[in-house]
């Protein structure tokens, strides 16, 4: 991937990162997350990037944004272009890529399943591609036994031999071993790291995995910051976002990252299944797991075996309140689903398994369709267009094409806004389309 940075993503940085190397925590005056979210949204609602804030005439628009975060504040850190270009030359000699939300580059993983949780700039080293191919993350506990990381390691060589990748954390332990299974039987890792990015992708041993397109690592934080707890809880979703299917394979209970990352799963963000381990003394917390909802790993021997775990497909949770509602089926063109055994379930009552996928909504169908012809735009074309060729009103259009660019379907272009379809890219920079960065980095 190449390392030019996109307008959008400069301005995102200044905005976002601390710029200066070892620093373990960022400056008290770079935007939070949950500043940058609602600036992000902010701008958006206005048709406006982040990169428009760079622009010689965006006084006015710091102003407007007043309302949100000081001005004052909002220019110094966007004053800050000397320690970017430091940071930058810095990351260029150890082979960090940075993309932001706003950049095509981005995974389309993160952004379609995480949205406006998706972290606003991923600083990374190796194949980016790999980051959107799915696969197996297994997770759990640093402190484990030879015996668990026996175990795991053989998880991620049976992850190897049936194509898919393996995506896991980075840390000692169970994730350490599940990635050095995978890489040793010929198969591609994804690491997602809390911390320590720029040391892991100097490290000797990940070298010529990286420029060999087997392993790639990502962090949503600064590459030289160092460990931090915050840090480390926060990435777990990164982790099931990009997965097809979870497995883990030991937890505390009722505390850890891995605990509370399998919870938010099981409880309210459900993007893919979770299993935990099922043989041998599983412990407290994957037994807690289990009566949350997790699915007993089926210990598949085979490559074959393996793909049967990769069927089965979690649908959204129902908002009933005092419900904890269940419903997989299984992912065919038919779209089949089936009942789990009750003997799989935990026995407590509150645990209601549904043997039918939530129905298609009107409005979901319409959609669907819109998605559909907007993706085969080849030519760029502005909100008013669309409004007019859908016979719909403006603001319906643009909600529409906001959705589309959240999910990566659209790219956003700038000076004038217009939109594109990002499956076109390739033939329309072909016939000198220039790029607008993408989406406002919502």
């Amino acid at each position: 991937m190449s390392m030019s940075l996109s307008p959008n993503t400069q301005a995102i940085l200044l905005l976002t990162a601390p710029l200066i190397a070892g620093r373990d925590e960022p400056s008290s005056d770079v935007l939070t997350p949950g500043e940058y979210k609602r600036l992000a949204r902010f701008l958006r609602d206005k048709q406006r990037q982040p990169a428009d804030l760079l622009a010689p005439d965006a006084r006015g628009l710091l102003g407007e944004c007043q309302q949100l975060i000081d001005s004052d504040r909002l220019e110094s850190l966007l004053a800050r272009g000397f320690l970017l270009s430091q940071a930058i030359e810095r990351w260029q000699t150890r082979a960090i890529w940075v993309v932001s939300r706003a950049d095509a580059e981005y995974p389309r993983r993160l952004k379609t399943r995480l949205k406006d949780d998706a972290p606003p700039v991923l600083c990374g080293c190796g194949d980016a591609a790999i980051l959107d191919t799915g696969g197996l993350a297994v997770v759990g506990s640093r402190h484990v036994d030879d015996a668990l990381v026996e175990y795991t390691e053989g998880i991620g060589r049976l992850t190897a031999k049936a194509r898919r990748t393996l995506v896991s954390g980075g840390a000692r332990g169970i994730d350490q071993a599940a990635m050095r299974g995978a890489l040793e039987a010929g198969g591609k890792v994804a690491g997602v790291l809390a911390d320590s990015l720029e040391r892991a992708a100097l490290n000797r041993e990940h070298r010529n995995l990286l420029m060999d397109g087997r392993l790639v690592l990502i962090s949503p934080y600064d590459p030289s910051a160092g460990f931090n707890v915050g840090h480390a809880m926060q990435r777990n979703k990164l982790i099931y976002a990009l997965a097809d299917a979870a497995l883990v394979v030991s937890s505390d209970y009722e505390k850890g990252g891995t605990w509370a990352g399998a919870v938010e799963q099981l409880e309210k963000l459900r993007l893919v299944p979770v299993y935990v381990r099922s043989s041998g003394g599983t412990g407290k917390g994957p037994d807690a797991l289990r009566r949350k909802g997790a699915l007993p790993w089926p210990n598949p021997e085979t490559p074959e075996a393996l793909a049967e775990a990769f069927a089965v497909e979690v649908s959204p949770k129902k908002d009933a309140p005092g419900q904890n509602e269940l419903s997989f089926s299984v992912r065919d063109e038919s779209r089949q689903t089936y009942e789990i055994p009750r003997s799989s379930l935990p026995s407590d009552d509150s645990l209601a398994p549904q043997s039918l996928e939530s129905p298609l909504t009107p409005a979901d169908a319409l959609f669907a369709k819109v998605r559909e012809l907007l993706e085969k735009t080849t030519t760029p074309t502005t909100d008013a267009e669309v409004a007019t060729d859908l016979q719909v009103s403006k603001s319906q259009a643009k909600e529409w094409l906001r959705r589309l660019v959240d999910e990566g379907v659209l790219e956003k272009l700038s000076r004038p806004v217009r939109y594109r379809s990002v499956s076109s890219q390739a033939s329309l920079f072909d016939r000198g389309e220039g790029r607008g960065g993408g989406d406002s980095g919502a």
